[in-house]
């Protein structure tokens, strides 16, 4: 998971850091909902080829990566854990089917459902939490998730089927979400050890496609050629860009900065590529915002709240660690005997001046 900026906000240095990590933040979610230009470019290239590229090419960047930051000493550690190992191969299936899927929805024309699912995907991460690791939920969200799931109802009637797309995608990218917090590796090697166990198929399946004279790399020029091995590039690029912004902005930032890359590919779904956003369509993505608005707005709310106590814990710490006692509360009141800034009517003793009741 991401970590906490290691600066202080107040500082010049801190208010640089942050601003420094926004940026990539940006960059990174940017990227990702820039990526449905990409995917075109690749054809007549087929979903499972451009995956298969993905996979190899991706290995290579990120293998490069690490070797420059000589970043070696986790292979060691993940080859004694069968566990994790395990884990691992769990998160490379999953997010294989995830690629694939958002590959395809691209080049068949349905970037606008694509981008429903990762609209979607923070609700059924919530539901996810819910229903395997057996989390409470607050109100609020428990009213976000029904609200999910009811435009997910409208949607589902207006197009006369489930988006199935959207539902893949979010679950598919929930699951990868749950299993990585499981194996609590670094955003590079995580990917590395994840293309590594899907090299060999890919691999595999290139020379295989190449054998029966179907594989367009090498047939369809350089240029073509050089399309296909960036994809290793379009994979890294953001997320080592999330890397860095991830150790220099808070949590509750990343998480606001986590919609742009659904708009972004939703307004290239309207804009660019032209796709129909019929009633039934504009009402279930309408309920979706809804969601996702009192999802932020809670969450934004805790976070201010457990901060707000944080500090409060902190001083009372630090005034014990000093052998001060806990300060006095400092009640000021009106002419009238009120507590300045209290509702109406509250007195500052146990009896209200115009009732008996405590």
């Amino acid at each position: 998971m991401a970590e906490e900026p290691r600066t202080t906000a107040g500082t010049g240095t801190g208010t640089g850091e942050q601003r420094t990590g926004l940026l990539y933040g940006v960059g990174a979610y940017g990227m990702w909902g820039l990526v449905p230009l990409f995917w075109p470019l690749l054809k007549p290239a087929g979903a499972i080829e451009i995956l298969a590229h993905r996979m190899v090419w991706s290995l290579v960047f990120v293998g490069a990566a690490l070797l420059v930051l000589r970043r070696w000493a986790w292979i060691g550690e993940l080859l004694r854990q069968p566990r994790r190992l395990a884990l691992i191969g769990l998160a490379a299936a999953v997010i294989t089917v995830n690629w694939g899927v958002y590959i395809w929805s691209v080049n068949s024309g349905h970037v606008v459902e694509a981008s429903l699912g990762y609209f979607i995907n923070p609700l059924v991460t919530i539901a996810m939490g819910v229903l395997l690791l057996k989390e409470r939920l607050r109100p609020v969200q428990w009213a976000a998730v029904a609200i999910g799931a009811l435009a997910v109802v409208v949607l589902a009637v207006g197009a006369g089927r489930p988006p199935w797309i959207s539902l893949t995608l979010a679950l598919t990218f929930a699951t990868y979400g749950l299993v990585k917090k499981k194996v609590n590796l670094g955003g590079l090697e995580s990917l590395a050890a994840e293309t590594a166990m899907q090299f060999l198929p890919a691999l595999g399946y290139l020379v295989w496609l190449g054998s029966s004279g179907e594989a367009t790399f090498g047939s369809h020029g350089a240029g073509h050629g050089a399309l296909l091995a960036a994809t290793g590039i379009v994979t890294a690029a953001p997320l080592v860009c999330f890397g860095a912004a991830a150790i220099r902005v808070p949590l509750s930032t990343l998480g606001l900065l986590q919609y742009l890359a659904p708009v972004f590919q939703f307004g290239l779904g309207i804009v660019y590529f032209h796709e129909a956003m019929p009633a039934e369509r504009w009402a279930g993505f309408s309920l979706v915002w809804l969601a996702l608005t009192l999802l932020t707005w809670d969450a934004l709310r805790a976070a201010r709240r457990g901060r707000v106590a944080l500090a409060a814990a902190s001083r009372a710490m630090e005034r014990e660690l000093r052998g001060q006692p806990p300060p006095e509360p400092q009640i000021k009141t009106t002419p009238g005997g009120f507590r300045e800034g209290a509702g109406w009517g509250e007195p500052t003793s146990g009896q209200c001046p115009l009732t008996e009741h405590p």
